[in-house]
């Protein structure tokens, strides 16, 4: 069954953080039945994105059931230890409703910015998620590696989730895939990764739980949509396209579904068929409208080219 998911609205501008209609999006996304609702990580950029952590604090005071991620965390930003303590307490604080998007980063990003080599970014990203479950999962923490050295420590307190929240791994290249598989629970596909690009990482991900005896059941895949409803289909695409290229400082083409309820159905439709079981819808304008949209027009039709009951 595919399980639908929503952004958080995790932007301030020059007016402010408009705090009641945060609250309001997450509550009526817990009405409407959602799955879950995430943050992104965006550090450096223009864009006005709140920190993740910090936001999704805020979505757990405002929410009671609705599960709440980031996807993702570029975990070699990060001291190993800092993060597993905040992702620990933040499971704690939201009554164990956390999901942990992480990612290596790529080539391109400003990794000197952050004190950290630009060369080590993969093998910094593996070894400070194996130290991060280590403090989420080991009473006394032994640990000796390149980077990080920790003897004889505690964390405490663990995740309430056990042994961990569930960890998806992001990434485009064959290795990430490889990655996902072997250190996480699932694999989430990028917003800015075309429907096309998406079907192919599957593929690649298929065969490679083959070819590690990893069961298929046991191994969510997910994708986030950017995506705007409009009755007008040129208005839409024009839209969404100017707010990924704000989003992204830089157009992002071919990404976006756009148009009319039933156009967008027919492009989530598409998405669901290539493997997502988790798809997280994200309009980046008129987010309010947006969500009941998706909610009441959207996903009823994605249910009827799929056979499937989303809200269960």
């Amino acid at each position: 069954m595919v399980r639908f998911a929503v952004s958080a609205l995790q932007y301030a501008d020059h007016d402010g953080f408009d705090a009641g209609a945060f609250r309001a999006h997450l509550e009526r996304a817990e009405e409407l039945g959602f799955h879950s609702a995430w943050t992104q990580e965006q550090v450096l950029g223009a864009a006005g994105s709140l920190s993740p952590l910090e936001t999704l604090t805020y979505a757990a005071a405002c929410t009671d059931r609705i599960r709440l991620g980031c996807a993702v965390f570029v975990t070699p930003l990060h001291s190993p230890v800092h993060l597993a303590k905040s992702i620990a307490s933040l499971d704690r604080l939201s009554g164990g409703r956390l999901e942990v998007g992480v990612a290596a980063g790529g080539r391109g990003r400003q990794f000197a910015a952050f004190g950290v080599d630009p060369e080590s970014f993969v093998a910094r990203f593996n070894e400070g998620l194996r130290l991060m479950k280590a403090c989420w999962t080991e009473s006394e923490i032994s640990f000796s590696g390149r980077f990080w050295q920790l003897e004889l420590s505690r964390m405490e307190p663990k995740p309430l989730q056990s042994p961990h929240p569930p960890v998806w791994i992001g990434g485009s290249h064959p290795a990430a895939l490889r990655r996902a598989i072997r250190h996480g629970d699932g694999f989430f596909g990028a917003g800015s990764q075309s429907s096309a690009q998406f079907a192919e990482q599957v593929q690649v991900l298929r065969a490679e739980l083959d070819r590690q005896g990893r069961e298929p059941a046991g191994f969510g895949i997910a994708k986030r949509v950017y995506i705007h409803v409009d009755d007008d289909p040129a208005r839409a695409h024009e839209q969404i396209e100017a707010a990924l290229a704000h989003h992204y400082g830089r157009p992002v083409p071919g990404v976006a579904v756009a148009g009319p309820p039933a156009a967008c159905a027919a492009g989530v439709s598409e998405i669901a068929a290539a493997g997502a079981e988790l798809i997280l819808l994200n309009p980046l304008t008129d987010d309010a409208r947006q969500l009941e949209r998706l909610a009441l027009e959207v996903i009823p039709k994605v249910e009827q080219l799929e056979g499937e009951d989303w809200s269960r």
